[in-house]
């Protein structure tokens, strides 16, 4: 990392049912994140530990959002990250609604009182080259063992249905299906089981990162995928390892909705940004 002299950085740290975030607030600040120092910052032994790393950055409208996985790796869209900062800037400012810039575009956030925070992610990206997916095939039904189906939600999302979620190999399964050659980008993966036609149980293997409690671009991928299907309407409550989010696909896009946490605050010493 290349940061002026003396300057220590500060960050924050969230979560959104368990997915958790390193965020650094970039609007009045001047650094530039390295490779190495993401994965120093990721290291949940050594330095913070985080399921993405968001940085906040100016922008004409609200604020502008970029996101990286634990490996380093960038992600266009993160579903519980966009809602924790969401909450952030609402606090701060005092809006109940902003508009947050993303490579996935503009994302509507709203305060929906008691605590929630709702973001619209956007249409879902049903063609096989929006996926994207390495050749034409049906998103619906992939040439993939279990049939899962694919969607994008400005990253690319391969979804299972199973009876059982819970015995799910997710690790050995998750990592197979995340480099499985029809995804040329990766995929993030999930294994879902339904449980009503409003709720589904979800477990989640994040591209870049392993399994983690929630995802929130996971949640609306599989919230659609289920829809299309038929097995849910589309509105539905998502049980993930870390609590339950509700989904909601709209004329306007995929709305996902639920709580919020900002942890604590710190600042990275001088001697942690030199060794890396």
């Amino acid at each position: 990392m290349l940061v002026e002299s003396k300057i220590r950085l500060p960050f924050m740290k969230m979560h959104g049912l368990g997915n958790d975030f390193v965020v650094v607030d970039g609007r009045d600040s001047r650094f530039e994140l390295t490779d190495s120092l993401i994965s120093a910052v990721a290291d949940r032994h050594r330095g913070v530990g985080f399921d993405q790393l968001a940085v906040i950055l100016p922008s004409d409208v609200d604020a502008h959002l970029d996101f990286y996985n634990s490996d380093g790796s960038k992600s266009a869209a993160c579903g519980n990250a966009t809602r924790c900062i969401a909450r952030f800037l609402m606090n701060e400012t005092g809006k109940t609604t902003l508009d947050l810039k993303t490579d996935r575009g503009i994302l509507h956030a709203i305060d929906q009182g008691e605590g929630i925070t709702a973001v619209n992610m956007g249409p879902p990206m049903l063609n096989w080259n929006e996926v994207p997916l390495a050749y034409e095939c049906d998103t619906l039904s992939l040439p993939i063992d279990g049939a899962p189906t694919a969607t994008g939600m400005g990253n690319p999302h391969c979804t299972f249905f199973v009876d059982d979620a819970e015995q799910v190999n997710l690790e050995g399964r998750g990592s197979e299906t995340e480099h499985h050659a029809l995804f040329p980008e990766r995929t993030n993966v999930q294994f879902a089981t339904v449980i009503a036609p409003n709720r589904l149980r979800m477990r989640v293997w994040e591209r870049g990162v392993g399994v983690t409690l929630a995802s929130g671009s996971s949640s609306c991928a599989t919230a659609v995928a289920a829809a299309r299907r038929g097995l849910t309407g589309r509105s539905v409550t998502i049980d993930l390892d870390g609590g339950q989010i509700q989904v909601d696909w709209r004329d306007d896009g995929v709305w996902m909705a639920g709580p919020t946490a900002h942890v604590f605050d710190g600042v990275f010493t001088l001697e942690f940004l030199a060794g890396v």
